[in-house]
């Protein structure tokens, strides 16, 4: 707006992916934005609508309101509001200001333009060769698969219809075991297993369970609903290709593992959910399928192991913060997929959250393997240290998931369940 003062580039870097572009690039976005107010009750973006805006909250606060009636506001304080709002488009969520609010607003095609000739980050290769030369093949085609993430042309994958229904009755306030047992019995293949889960060690009662109904009633609401989204996510992990499908069996594997560990977590050490922090854990590199999946179409870049590596690394928060506000998550899960591997992020709330317990599980499934030698010490973590109801160190933690490796197992085989 003409006379208002303009954002200082500290200001602007602050926000994602604006801080992948040099001062420079800086300078000229910030010529080609506009700067908008809202007030009070306002509307400023609504749902089903594609703009090709991406909306950066300077001040104020927001409410997101999805098609299901969930509700989340955004603060411009807040860590939440470093990304664009609802930038998917068509946007999923009617954004309404709160009190006074001002936007950063920016065409998509002129952020994404910019980004394709953004500096990338170097990286060092076994090779000893770099990747990150601004006139590299390489470099070009990781921001042309930035940009085309961006501006939703690589398809995201979706939950299943059944288990986006459960999701949805439970969360109703006057829902029942008949009605949550009929949704989830339209899918034969998922209430057989939610009737095997309930049967196992972990929800085990004095007598087996023998249908849908019963296994609803044994594992309540909440757990059903998490275990139903757990079962299909199996699904999300599979590609027709042969060699993607062994990228995803060994992601899969380590998201199995890391939610393992989640559940003894948040069970010993949180007043969290387990199965809510299991769901967590299982979810926290989801970003990374759709890098595998569209990897195919760039052999160029990703023939090289060591740059499937660097992109999964590049891309792996956003597209999997992308995914989750698409599948319309808690802003929970999206707090622990966008930082499971910031091991310097801290959590504002109080209490323990779900981003602490995927942080230090995923902390303890990368000890002894090959990333070892880049781990931080863990009091040196401030989500471990947030975990603070056992006083862990490192000797306890390691001990306390010794103990629980029975129920860590016990994990391993739910989330096996055919």
């Amino acid at each position: 707006m003409a006379g208002r003062e303009s954002l200082p580039l500290s200001r602007l870097k602050q926000f994602q992916p604006l801080n992948r572009l040099t001062d420079e690039q800086l300078v000229v976005l910030a010529s080609r934005a506009e700067r908008r107010v809202h007030g009070p009750g306002q509307r400023v973006a609504e749902r089903g609508v594609r703009d090709g805006l991406d909306l950066f909250l300077i001040d104020g606060v927001i409410e997101l309101e999805s098609a299901d009636g969930r509700k989340a506001t955004i603060d411009s304080k807040s860590d939440k509001a470093l990304n664009p709002i609802a930038r998917l488009q068509p946007r999923m969520y009617d954004v309404t200001a709160v009190r006074n609010c001002e936007f950063l607003v920016v065409e998509q095609d002129i952020l994404n333009q910019l980004l394709r000739s953004a500096p990338v980050a170097q990286v060092e290769m076994e090779s000893g060769d770099t990747f990150g030369n601004d006139e590299s093949e390489a470099h070009h085609l990781l921001m042309e698969f930035y940009a085309e993430l961006r501006s939703n042309q690589i398809n995201l994958p979706s939950v299943s219809d059944v288990a986006w229904k459960v999701r949805r009755i439970v969360d109703r306030d006057d829902t029942s075991a008949e009605q949550v047992a009929l949704a989830v019995s339209a899918d034969p293949a998922m209430a057989a297993k939610l009737v095997r889960a309930s049967n196992s060690p972990l929800y085990r009662g004095f007598s087996d369970v023998r249908n849908v109904r019963e296994a609803v009633v044994r594992l309540g609401m909440r757990t059903t609903r998490q275990l139903v989204t757990m079962f299909a996510m199996r699904e999300v992990f599979k590609t027709r290709q042969p060699a993607l499908q062994k990228e995803m069996d060994r992601l899969w594997r380590h998201s199995r593992e890391v939610a393992a560990l989640c559940w003894v977590l948040a069970d010993s050490a949180t007043r969290l959910n387990p199965e809510e922090a299991m769901l967590a854990g299982l979810l926290h590199d989801i970003g990374v399928v759709p890098v595998l999946v569209q990897a195919e179409h760039h052999v160029n870049l990703f023939a090289d192991p060591a740059n499937l590596a660097h992109a999964v690394s590049e891309l792996r928060a956003d597209v999997g913060t992308a995914m989750l506000e698409n599948w319309a998550f808690p802003p929970a899960f999206t707090e622990a997929v966008r930082h499971a591997e910031d091991w310097a992020y801290e959590c504002r709330e109080p209490e323990p959250q779900l981003v602490d317990v995927v942080i230090v599980a995923q902390l303890h499934s990368m000890i002894g393997s090959s990333q070892n030698a880049s781990l931080p010490a863990f009091d040196q973590v401030p989500a471990y240290r947030r975990l603070g109801e056992l006083e862990l160190n490192a000797s306890r933690s390691l001990q306390l998931l010794t103990e629980a490796r029975a129920r860590v197992d016990e994990v391993h085989r739910l989330l096996s369940i055919h």
